[in-house]
């Protein structure tokens, strides 16, 4: 009767074995498959009126109110463009709230950013995602 009873047993854990998977999986992937972003053309350009305007207060910003002021963003992308390209990618609601946050995080503090050198000083690179 003991016999019977590990061999009921053995029948029954053995397909188990054979048909299992690895119990451990990397729930966000592996850093290979980590994709680089291309910051220089959105996918998702959102051409609604609130974009349009806001790109258009924006053009005004960086072409005439920057220059006057000089260049004080220690990002880059800037953080008008980072808006610019947050709006056009996102839409407008989520592009401004994204950009009135990198807004709230512009100082020195390096944090935990990457680093860029443009003409020989160092910025934080933080593109919208």
């Amino acid at each position: 009767m003991r016999f019977n009873k590990a061999l009921i047993v053995l029948l029954l854990l053995v397909p188990s074995f054979l048909l299992a998977k690895a119990g451990y999986h990397e729930p966000w992937g592996k850093d290979a498959d980590l994709k680089k972003h291309n910051i220089s053309s959105p996918e998702n350009i959102s051409h609604s009126l609130g974009v349009a305007v806001a790109r258009q207060i924006i053009n005004f910003h960086q072409q005439v109110i920057s220059p006057v002021d000089g260049p004080r963003s220690h990002f880059r992308p800037s953080s008008s463009q980072y808006m610019k390209l947050a709006m056009e990618k996102y839409g407008f609601v989520k592009g401004f709230i994204m950009g009135c946050d990198r807004l709230l995080r512009e100082n020195k503090d390096p944090w935990v950013y990457r680093f860029i050198e443009r003409d020989g000083k160092l910025y934080k690179y933080d593109p919208p995602r």
